[in-house]
């Protein structure tokens, strides 16, 4: 039987690590609005998670600060069983914690950098997911976000390698899911064009963010608001017959 076609999550609960910032606040705001409990995992961004919370409060989305570092299994584990204790349930899970440690060729790229970057860019969803599959599983239709990165086409343009690596393998670790965890949980990725957050503010020159723009068809950046959307999407009955998918929300800037 064809699920009903709806963007609706009221009832759900979804789970998104990295939420306090950029893409993680977008995608919080976005399934909130539509109805989802939000599990607002977040490391470093105290003050930015807290205010977060309190906006979606004001908009009457309940929430739940989940403070951990999830590169540490058992904190990763922690972050899962306070929001089931919490809810009684989870169906949505989004990857979305990570970043670029440092830019750096290969040749000059640390052993401590490398381990850190496959740490939070793969390690991180790797633990949290394995613990959150009985979760996922035991609501019959549960749903996996990935947030992958242009990097994986590029190889890791700019100093990137050894933040592209890990999203590659992440995209290999949504192939895995899709097959393993079918039918009962849905897993896809998204892949998001250059995205004007803090991210880049850090780790792009002025530079760099206008020549992405120029390569870019539609002749600019991507919006966080514009990834969350896809988020939200994939998360939905809409989506109920993809999976392994991924979504491409560069604005055609690696068209072939």
């Amino acid at each position: 039987m064809i699920p009903e076609q709806t963007l609706n999550l009221t009832g759900k609960v979804a789970l998104i690590s990295g939420a306090a910032v950029g893409i993680g606040r977008a995608c919080a705001l976005a399934l909130g609005k539509a109805g989802a409990f939000i599990g607002l995992n977040y490391h470093s961004s105290k003050d930015a998670a807290e205010s977060l919370y309190a906006e979606l409060t004001a908009l009457n989305i309940k929430s739940l600060l989940l403070p951990a570092d999830l590169t540490d299994e058992d904190q990763a584990n922690a972050v899962v069983d306070k929001l089931v204790a919490e809810t009684g349930r989870l169906d949505i899970l989004v990857n979305n914690s990570g970043g670029l440690v440092k830019r750096a060729k290969i040749e000059e790229t640390t052993l401590e950098n490398w381990r850190k970057s496959l740490d939070i860019n793969l390690t991180s969803a790797f633990l949290v997911t394995k613990h959150a599959i009985p979760h996922l599983r035991a609501t019959g239709s549960g749903r996996i976000v990935n947030l992958l990165s242009l990097s994986v086409q590029t190889g890791g343009a700019n100093g990137a390698g050894a933040y592209a690596a890990p999203k590659g393998g992440l995209m290999v670790f949504t192939h895995t899911l899709a097959k393993e965890l079918a039918p009962h949980v849905r897993t896809n990725s998204v892949m998001p064009g250059t995205v004007e957050t803090q991210h880049h503010e850090i780790h792009s020159t002025p530079e760099m963010l206008e020549n992405y723009r120029k390569q870019t068809p539609l002749g600019r950046n991507t919006m966080a608001e514009e990834v969350a959307s896809s988020v939200l999407f994939l998360a939905s009955d809409m989506s109920s017959h993809i999976n392994g998918a991924l979504i491409d929300i560069s604005g055609g800037r690696f068209l072939r």
